[in-house]
């Protein structure tokens, strides 16, 4: 991690950008144009991870905006994995039968150039309130097969712990809620927002509580970030991650593979690896789908069972995720041939 110290606030144009040494001077002329259409927020903690005049530096790519978002290709979809063909009331996407999301808030404290809600997301977006919240908590509960709510956004853990505590109870009061999963990049990206007192309000009696945690490099584990998600773990609540295999930040074996390790070492379960979405200007992130299937077969055997994630696609449309990893088993009945995670085939005589 980079010694310098954080930036004092966070950096939301390209004028700030280039005062911070992040781009040149003549780079902002155009990242205005990027501006004028996604956001743009880097924390100070995200800030002292950069290392500045690294063109490589996967910390940078992540956050810092580029040019090539001006580069919109035909197959990109402003609203890449079809949310709003499932949203029945505002606030709420309905897409598999025993779950939704609940959108709370439409803003982030940092902006990820990948993100596939980016035409939706900004600072000038509102929580949900009032009588748009409790439309949305009526349709969950007229609902009883929706046994688990994700909190997403924009990124929920914006809110007060005062605001998420009454969130989170409301959201237990609902007989059949047993699950309420938060979704969040503040741990690794704004880590001193979560306090004990934080922590301790996403909990309440007779739900469990997951937090999906979004990192996608092992740099973004400083030692607040360490210490941010100690507070959630300690306090009870089950962490699970969430990534996007990203060409040029990690996807190689060996970064994949530190970055799983560093999920693990924090009590962050390895969970879910997304092949990038279809969203506007993105198209410099994307990889194949057959790279995609190498790297994460390059896991097995490296790195311990523990340390898998699944590799899905978000089917465009809103058909919802598919995992898409390389299959290990083929054949049938009685005839099963089964790869090792050197590539050796093997016969595997059922019955």
């Amino acid at each position: 991690m980079d010694a310098r110290a954080p930036a004092a606030r966070t950096l939301r144009t390209p004028g700030d950008l280039v005062a911070a040494g992040l781009v040149p001077a003549g780079a902002a002329r155009e990242l205005d144009r990027v501006a004028a259409r996604y956001a743009i927020a880097i924390t100070p903690a995200i800030t002292a991870a950069i290392r500045p005049g690294d063109d490589a530096d996967p910390i940078a790519r992540q956050f810092i905006p580029s040019r090539q978002e001006l580069d919109i290709r035909p197959n990109e979809l402003a609203d890449p994995i079809g949310d709003e063909a499932h949203a029945p009331v505002e606030g709420i996407v309905h897409r598999y039968p025993d779950r939704a999301l609940l959108k709370i808030v439409h803003a982030c404290p940092v902006y990820c150039r990948f993100c596939f809600r980016r035409e939706m997301v900004g600072p000038g977006g509102k929580s949900l309130t009032g009588a748009k919240l409790a439309a949305a908590l009526a349709y969950i509960a007229a609902q009883p097969a929706i046994r688990e709510v994700i909190l997403t956004g924009g990124d929920p853990f914006i809110l007060t712990a005062r605001r998420a505590g009454g969130i989170t109870r409301r959201l237990a009061a609902i007989d059949h809620v047993k699950i309420i999963r938060w979704h969040t990049r503040v741990p690794v990206a704004d880590p001193e927002r979560v306090t004990p007192a934080f922590a301790k309000a996403l909990r309440a009696k007779g739900v469990a509580t997951y937090v999906a945690i979004h990192a996608n490099h092992a740099r973004e584990f400083s030692a607040a970030a360490k210490a941010a998600l100690a507070r959630l773990a300690d306090a009870g609540l089950v962490l699970v991650s969430q990534s996007v295999l990203l060409r040029g930040v990690n996807d190689d074996p060996e970064t994949l593979a530190d970055l799983m390790r560093a999920f693990l070492d924090n009590r962050v379960m390895p969970y879910r690896l997304n092949h990038p979405d279809l969203a506007p200007g993105t198209s410099h992130f994307r990889l194949s789908i057959a790279e995609g299937q190498r790297i994460v077969a390059a896991l097995r055997g490296r790195l311990s069972g523990l340390c898998q994630p699944e590799y899905v696609l978000d089917i465009p449309g809103g058909h919802g995720k598919a995992p898409i990893g390389r299959g290990y088993l083929s054949g049938r009945d009685g005839a099963w041939e089964v790869k090792d995670y050197r590539g050796d085939v093997h016969a595997y005589p059922e019955g």
